[in-house]
């Protein structure tokens, strides 16, 4: 029996390369896992069907030396990345049985390093959610208290891994979608600057706002992933360039420790939750331990954040939705004319929250509303990201919690969208100004007997996600090297 929950990437490429286990061993156990925990945990839509012949396939890759240190990783994968061959549905009736046609450019990166892709995972459809409760098939449960939401829309993601169900997994970051699910199962979740690595094959939902990120175990791991999925894409129009990414990371090399941004004025947030509250706090000393300067900063227009994403996001939504018709791909409902083909297969294909989005994004787009609201929304939008620019020329890094409150209860805010979207009111920013974020695990919160994770949410200037990997390791206790 190999026990996974003591394993890494790094670990486990040091036990594949000395013979401990196989490749075929390693993803058996983790098949294993799966069938047992997933029937409950709802954490996997679909595994695929040939993790083993893939794994025998890596196995060769190491017995030739011809390996990477990613070579027999087994990661779960969203159920929004395209796959060739495999099913996609972005979680969605609409997209029910489409399989991919092409590979995403970082399916096509990790198949290259000899990665075993598990299955896909659950997520809110079409990525519009905080909680996994609104897929078309199911919801996902918390394996650390099943009564409660793995968070969302990546939730799947994060639940594969804290079920031990997978050693790291893919997801996509909006508006926080990679990060709050990382707080509420306790792991490590990194939302990548805007343009480092490619959306290509991603199932759009903003298009300004949407990044592939990894879920991990360690900083360690998510920055290893990083390294392989950041490259330049031609098939990415907003993809930074090699030239212009290495040149912004070498403008400021890191020092022995850093300085660190508060800023309180958003602890003041109302429904933050005040065992985060004092977690945060804590996390703030623990960092002034550790030989990092705090310093209070003032982010002037952030509190816009949210208004400005809920803009923002519909009217992208609204454009990019619109080619779910039924037409050249996914469900079809036949009418007597065209029209109602577009109203049956639309308004019994998508779900009720991404039904809301589009019709909220439609009229923001419309005549005489678009200047009163979507233009507006971009000046907004770079107020915020000024607001930035300015707080990181006297600081490396800025911290929040990640997320207002720990894992909340399944149903619990289904019934108002408002508490729902507020949930991302420390992580949207980033989103917002297209900079790189990482969460880490900072503690636990007793709450009704149960110990919940919470999350410490790093930001840095773009492109320095070097800067997030070393802060995050400091804080974590991992080896930096």
């Amino acid at each position: 029996m190999i026990d996974v929950s003591t394993l890494t990437i790094s670990n486990t490429h040091k036990h594949l390369t000395e013979g401990d286990f196989s490749v075929r061993e390693l993803c058996q156990s983790y098949l294993d896992i799966i069938e047992k925990e997933n029937p409950q945990i709802h954490a996997y839509l679909e595994v695929f069907d040939d993790v083993l012949a893939h794994a025998d396939t890596a196995q060769a890759r190491i017995d030739a030396k011809t390996h990477s240190i990613l070579t027999g990783i087994p990661i779960a994968v969203k159920d929004n990345i395209l796959i060739q061959g495999k099913k996609v549905s972005a979680a969605s009736k609409i997209l029910e049985n489409y399989r991919a046609t092409y590979n995403s450019t970082v399916a096509s990166l990790l198949e290259n390093e000899g990665v075993i892709f598990l299955g896909r995972t659950n997520m809110d459809e079409f990525a519009m959610g905080s909680s996994t409760q609104t897929s078309a098939y199911g919801i996902t449960r918390n394996p650390l208290d099943t009564d409660r939401v793995p968070g969302g829309s990546s939730g799947g993601s994060a639940a594969a891994i804290a079920m031990n169900g997978a050693l790291a997994a893919l997801g996509s970051d909006t508006a926080g979608s990679v990060r709050q699910p990382a707080s509420f199962c306790g792991c490590v979740g990194l939302k990548t600057t805007y343009g480092s690595v490619s959306r290509f094959g991603l199932i759009a939902m903003g298009s300004s706002l949407d990044q592939i990120g990894p879920l991990t175990k360690t900083v360690t791991d998510a920055e290893i992933l990083f390294n392989t999925l950041r490259a330049h894409d031609v098939h990415d129009s907003q993809s930074i360039s090699d030239v212009l990414y290495a040149s912004t990371r070498d403008q400021k090399k890191i020092s022995k420790k850093l300085t660190i941004g508060v800023p309180r004025h958003l602890l003041e947030t109302e429904g933050l939750d005040q065992v985060v509250r004092a977690n945060f706090d804590a996390s703030v000393e623990k960092l002034i331990s550790l030989g990092y300067e705090i310093k209070d900063i003032t982010l002037p227009h952030i509190h816009y954040s949210l208004p400005t994403y809920y803009i923002l996001m519909p009217g992208e939504v609204s454009s990019n939705l619109a080619r779910f018709d039924g037409v050249k791909f996914g469900l079809l409902k036949e009418g007597d004319m065209l029209l109602e083909d577009y109203k049956k297969t639309r308004g019994l294909g998508f779900g009720k929250e991404v039904r809301r989005r589009i019709l909220l994004g439609t009229y923001v787009l419309s005549t005489g509303y678009y200047d009163a609201y979507y233009n507006k929304a971009q000046n907004a939008r770079h107020l915020i990201t000024q607001d930035f620019v300015d707080g990181f020329k006297t600081v490396d890094s800025i911290i929040t919690p990640t997320a207002p409150t720990p894992a909340f209860k399944i149903g619990e805010k289904t019934s108002d969208p408002i508490q729902m979207y507020l949930e991302d009111i420390f992580t949207v920013p980033a989103n917002i100004a297209g900079i790189p974020a990482l969460s880490v695990p900072s503690g636990f919160a007793e709450v009704e007997g149960k110990q919940l994770p919470l999350g410490l949410q790093f930001m840095s200037p773009p492109c320095r996600e070097d800067i997030l990997f070393s802060v995050g390791k400091d804080f974590l206790g991992e080896e930096n090297a």
